[in-house]
């Protein structure tokens, strides 16, 4: 499914609706450009999932773990990471067997290690500088 916005807030209202179709376990892959959109729709999914505290981009953490809403949300940014090996030295199973949402950002980085059923989120600019077109595969939003 394609969808436009044209905003930070209709991204993130994007994000609540993906959200909001999760079961716990799901892995949500995201690519996109640098600046695109993709934490600001992290954001939305974790406001639909009950967190309460503000999401920041994981760029030099790896992964911000946010508890105590319906399921708990592993935001990832693999911008960093060279390979899939390096996920796993992280803990990527651990996240996995948690039973929570994995938001990664930069999933191509670490294309071998992201699961066939993944819910694959692309996000691009558009035309207007806050437009982003969104292609959501995977799950019905």
């Amino acid at each position: 499914m394609e969808f436009v916005t044209h905003s930070r807030e209709e991204t993130e209202m994007l994000g609540a609706r993906l959200a909001n179709a999760l079961a716990r376990g799901r892995v949500v892959a995201f690519t996109g450009d640098l600046g695109a959109g993709k934490t600001a729709f992290v954001s939305g999914m974790a406001r639909a999932l009950g967190v309460e505290e503000r999401v920041t981009s994981p760029t030099f953490t790896i992964v911000n773990e946010y508890e105590g809403g319906r399921l708990p949300l592993f935001h990832f940014d693999m911008y960093r990471l060279g390979s899939a090996d390096e996920l796993f030295h992280i803990g990527w199973e651990d996240y996995l067997a948690r039973g929570g949402v994995c938001a990664v950002e930069w999933s191509e980085n670490v294309a071998e290690a992201m699961e066939e059923d993944a819910v694959r989120v692309s996000i691009r600019r558009g035309e207007g500088d806050n437009d982003r077109i969104i292609t959501v595969e995977g799950v019905e939003v």
